[in-house]
Order: C-alpha cells, then sequence, then structure tokens
C-alpha cells in the first residue's frame, strides 16, 4: 500500500512540475526559454523569483499567472511527511526541465534566499548581470480593505 501511495503521489507531483512549466511558459513577451524559477515554500509563505536568459543579460519577470504560487504550494504539500523541500530550482531548456529540491538541513540558515538565488542563476546561466523591472505603481498594485 505504501508503495502505491508513493506511486500516486509522484504522479501528481509528475503533473504538477508540467504544470509549472506551462504557467511559466505563459509569459510569452520573452523567449520561453531558457527560465529558471527559484522558489522558497514554508507553512504560510510562498516566494518565487522567475529570471529569463536573454543572451548576455538575465531577465528578472513577475509572474503572469496568478496560479502559480498554489501550483507551487500544491507540489510542496504533495511530499509525505513533515520533512519537506523548502527551496527549489526548476529550470527551462530546450524544451525540457530539470527541478533539484533542497531540504532545510542542506541550507545554511545564516545565508540569505538571495545569496542562493544568486548561485543557481550563475550556475545555470554563468556570470550575467540580472535586469530588473521597475516596480508596479500604485495604480498597478492591489488594494484589499480591511
Amino acid at each position: 500500500m505504501n508503495d502505491r501511495r508513493s506511486a500516486v503521489a509522484e504522479t501528481e507531483s509528475e503533473k504538477l512540475l508540467v504544470e509549472i512549466g506551462g504557467l511559466l511558459m505563459e509569459d510569452s513577451e520573452y523567449p520561453l526559454e531558457p527560465t529558471l524559477l527559484y522558489a522558497q515554500l514554508d507553512n504560510n509563505m510562498i516566494g518565487e523569483s522567475i529570471v529569463k536568459e536573454l543572451g548576455n543579460q538575465l531577465l528578472f519577470r513577475w509572474p503572469v499567472n496568478e496560479r502559480l504560487p498554489d501550483a507551487l504550494l500544491e507540489l510542496w504539500e504533495a511530499q509525505d511527511g513533515q520533512d519537506r523541500w523548502s527551496e527549489l530550482e526548476y529550470v527551462l531548456r530546450d524544451g525540457q526541465f530539470e527541478v533539484a529540491y533542497f531540504y532545510p538541513d542542506e541550507i545554511d540558515p545564516q545565508e540569505n534566499v538571495i545569496e542562493r538565488r544568486e548561485r543557481a542563476l550563475r550556475r545555470h546561466f554563468g556570470e550575467k548581470p540580472i535586469v530588473y523591472p521597475p516596480l508596479p505603481t500604485d495604480d498597478e498594485l492591489q488594494s484589499y480593505g480591511l
């Protein structure tokens, strides 16, 4: 029975990984790939960074699909037990994707997530400058009443 649950969890995780790739590819304003999604998850927290390689530079992109955080959370929750990964690297390249999971005991608590993300960018794309988009204007931000 354990084997069956593992197979179901793997199948669900695989479906979610394919869905995440599709969500990343919805950003058609720039080339679809190569793209790196670096995400950090924990209880009640999802942080994602999307970076596209554009020749001799990297372009930071805001998520274009609101479903991406939900898909990441579903992938994180699909793991059995309490020992869940806390960060992942998802790379789209040449019509394929690669995923690397990082568990809490593999992460230096003194190191900033931005430092880990920068290291991942260098590992996948080499030493290239990152171009960040302008911050959203007040009109573009969503506000909520209490």
